[in-house]
């Protein structure tokens, strides 16, 4: 298999979350588009949520070009009162909410703990921990009334060694264990909160790097992917839809005795 071909097509998607409405935070082109998009064709009606409006303008009219129903809410989720505003209008647009999926992330500079700079490490704390907080705090009420659930976007970071990712790796971690914590508060309320983990998301950011790579190293670009693809169980990496597809069945009711868990989505470049 090559770099720019795929196993199979994305698979059509089931009614898994027909009437429900799902929250989605940092929206952009990569995953939280294929997250929006997959819910909606899954039969949710999506709210999307990102600092950048003209990003929230393009998936919601992807979605409704798609017949689906998606409402753009541009949010600062390091601001307490942008986030209550996009609570507020997600609850004020539709009545309830179903699910939040917390996507909104930034990495952090690829250097040594030992010489980040605290301001760095404490703004990405903020995208990456605290915001997630704040927006399923605001949403707890709506998601116990309605017995929801909460899936926080994590990262292969939890599990690997590589180098120079320490204070991503901090964030991460806290966002694991924010997970577990609210899972342990809200489900005896009714609510499931659940997490991802994938590796090497095979999209632009990663494309990217891979081309890099193959310049600084004078190979082909196709040599890089089948390194990396090599550690892998099935010698390919994951594609946005294959994050997405598991966002939405742990959102969905099929997923209803799944709780306090962390899925790793990576093909089986680590194993857990």
């Amino acid at each position: 298999m090559t770099a720019e071909t795929t196993v199979s097509a994305t698979p059509k998607p089931l009614p898994m979350l027909e009437d429900k409405v799902v929250v989605v935070s940092g929206v952009g082109p990569g995953l939280g588009r294929s997250i929006a998009v997959r819910s909606a064709l899954a039969g949710a009606k999506v709210v999307l949520a990102a600092r950048t409006e003209s990003r929230l303008t393009a998936v919601a009219d992807e979605v409704r070009a798609l017949g689906g129903t998606a409402l753009c809410v541009p949010t600062d989720l390091t601001d307490g009162e942008s986030v209550s505003a996009l609570a507020d209008a997600a609850l004020s647009e539709f009545g309830r909410v179903d699910a939040l999926v917390n996507n909104a992330f930034v990495q952090p500079p690829h250097e040594r703990l030992l010489d980040a700079e605290f301001d760095s490490v404490r703004q990405g704390m903020d995208i990456n921990l605290l915001a997630a907080l704040d927006l399923t705090r605001k949403l707890a009420p709506a998601l116990i009334e309605s017995q929801g659930s909460v899936v926080m976007i994590n990262s292969v970071v939890l599990r690997n060694q590589l180098p120079s990712m320490g204070a991503y790796r901090i964030m991460k971690s806290g966002l694991l264990a924010l997970a577990r914590g609210l899972s342990v508060e809200l489900g005896p309320l009714g609510v499931r909160v659940n997490s991802v983990a994938p590796g090497y998301i095979w999209a632009d950011s990663v494309k990217r790097m891979f081309e890099k790579q193959a310049a600084a190293r004078d190979v082909p670009f196709q040599q890089v992917y089948d390194e990396v693809a090599a550690d892998t169980d099935l010698r390919r990496l994951p594609e946005p839809d294959d994050i997405a597809n598991t966002v939405v069945f742990l959102s969905s009711d099929y997923a209803r005795a799944i709780a306090g868990q962390c899925v790793d989505v990576n093909c089986g470049h680590t194993h857990h």
